[in-house]
């Protein structure tokens, strides 16, 4: 018995963690870097490489390929008692997550920031992206003549 209460805590852990891995990853693509690549390429057709898209569309393809492979060996081969546990820890996980996956929220920002910094042409532009400073984005974007009302706003 005590040996089915450890293997549920791991497998509850399990679900946490492939919750975390995987569909964070998939709500952050859906959430913030389809809809800002999707913004920024509508304001100027180059101001995101259309790598950015690509480089998107893999991640969300591999995440996809991963956790369905995962989700699909607890299915087939768990009892029903590790599938419960599995689910209430993946779903615990993703009530976390999904407020924090929103381009509002600052490290989901500066983590589109991080990662896409790298598909943005114009130098200074890149550098403002890759320092994470939303204000040197906005007057850079101005000095483009385009609008940076794409940006969220940051108290801080």
């Amino acid at each position: 018995m005590e040996m089915k209460i450890l293997l549920a805590g791991a497998v509850f852990l399990g679900g946490w963690f492939w919750s975390y891995l995987f569909l964070r990853q998939l709500l952050f693509n859906f959430a913030a870097a389809y809809p800002l690549i999707k913004k920024m390429r509508a304001l100027q057709d180059d101001l995101i490489a259309i790598g950015a898209r690509r480089y998107t569309d893999i991640s969300t393809g591999l995440c996809t390929l991963l956790a369905a492979i995962i989700l699909f060996l607890v299915l087939r081969f768990c009892p029903l008692y590790i599938k419960i546990v599995f689910g209430v820890g993946a779903l615990i996980a993703l009530v976390i997550l999904i407020p924090r996956t929103r381009p509002e929220n600052r490290q989901t920002f500066d983590s589109f920031c991080d990662a896409y910094c790298r598909f943005i042409p114009d130098d200074e532009l890149r550098m403002a992206f890759y320092n994470k400073k939303t204000g040197q984005i906005k007057s850079r974007l101005k000095a483009m003549g385009l609008s940076g009302s794409f940006l969220p706003d940051f108290n801080s």
